[in-house]
């Protein structure tokens, strides 16, 4: 099949957009002549916005409707929905050409979150899922891994901000997360702070900026950046850093397409989901409890945990941290 123009179909999130950049990359480099166009949520335009394997940029404010007529003006040949929900499925219908969709595995999280039957999940990462859905094009896993391009504006002089033009290793601490139960704990964070011998840069949202304003207070060491940082800038902090503690996030992600040393923590999900730091560094640490019964309690997560305790969570041992350099 001769395919000129394509589309891949991914709406959010940041972390899930990240892992799709092998699929990008592979298909523009493996597919000769291909026009590739990418369509998304107009929130995370910025994460794709310098990839250089992108012909073209779609972006919705609301619902991907607002596209319907430029997406089929343009004409493709193939769609690839890496998102399969009902939204991708109307814009298909829409399009009406040939197109690759990815297996979810929503059945199988529905039965290792209520049946705790972990059995069930493949022993397989996202990113080589994604792949499959493009096998059937020719298109392999380069085995390169995930990509993050920044444009020279985004990047940050970590050395001069924060540092006093000193050159300076440093922890790269993720205390944002899409729900409280994926995030690190308020009282976690500070023993990670009090073990560490390297200096500790928070990343997080605008909405994150009381919570590390808190932290700092209790921990004077702690610079915090949350909500003084743009997604691309708190990727440039991430790509200078000596090492990344982060919860599920998308900056874990992030992290990963740098090849950076990653400290990833699973509270109310876990890695089997195949979210885990891809490719990972060989000083990769995983932190989880493994002996919950009540875990993984969501695949997503909770605004507090179901059963009050928080033991995913709160019994996770941060002393190593001092030993981090």
């Amino acid at each position: 099949m001769q395919v000129k123009k394509l589309l891949i179909v991914r709406f959010s999130s940041i972390g899930d957009i990240v892992l799709t950049t092998p699929v990008i990359r592979c298909i523009k480099n493996q597919m000769s002549g291909v026009e590739l166009h990418f369509v998304t949520k107009q929130a995370f335009k910025p994460v794709l916005a310098s990839n250089p394997y992108i012909d073209k940029l779609h972006c919705f404010k609301s619902d991907v409707e607002e596209l319907y007529q430029e997406l089929q003006n343009e004409k493709f040949d193939v769609v690839i929905d890496l998102h399969h929900n009902l939204r991708s499925l109307r814009l298909k219908r829409k399009l009406k050409v040939k197109s690759y969709s990815f297996r979810k595995l929503n059945i199988n999280k529905f039965l290792a979150v209520n049946f705790k039957w972990l059995s069930v999940l493949p022993s397989k990462h996202i990113v080589d899922r994604y792949l499959e859905t493009v096998k059937e094009l020719g298109v392999k896993n380069d085995g390169t891994g995930l990509d993050y391009f920044l444009d020279e504006k985004d990047k940050v002089d970590s050395a001069a901000l924060y540092f006093n033009n000193t050159k300076t290793k440093f922890i790269a601490l993720v205390i944002g997360g899409s729900y409280f139960t994926k995030k690190i704990p308020q009282n976690k964070l500070l023993e990670i702070a009090k073990n560490s011998q390297l200096p500790i840069l928070l990343l997080g949202g605008p909405e994150d900026k009381a919570e590390g304003d808190e932290l700092v207070k209790q921990e004077p060491k702690l610079i915090n950046t949350c909500g003084t940082l743009s997604i691309n800038q708190s990727a440039s902090i991430v790509q200078q850093a000596e090492w990344v503690i982060s919860s599920d996030t998308g900056l874990m992600h992030i992290a990963s397409a740098f090849h950076k040393k990653i400290i990833s923590v699973w509270g109310n999900t876990i890695p089997q989901f195949g979210m885990d730091p891809y490719k990972p560094d060989v000083h990769n640490k995983m932190l989880q409890v493994t002996d919950l019964k009540c875990r993984p309690c969501s695949k997503l997560g909770y605004k507090k945990c179901p059963l009050g305790h928080f033991k995913c969570m709160n019994e996770i041992d941060y002393s190593f941290v001092k030993e981090l350099e």
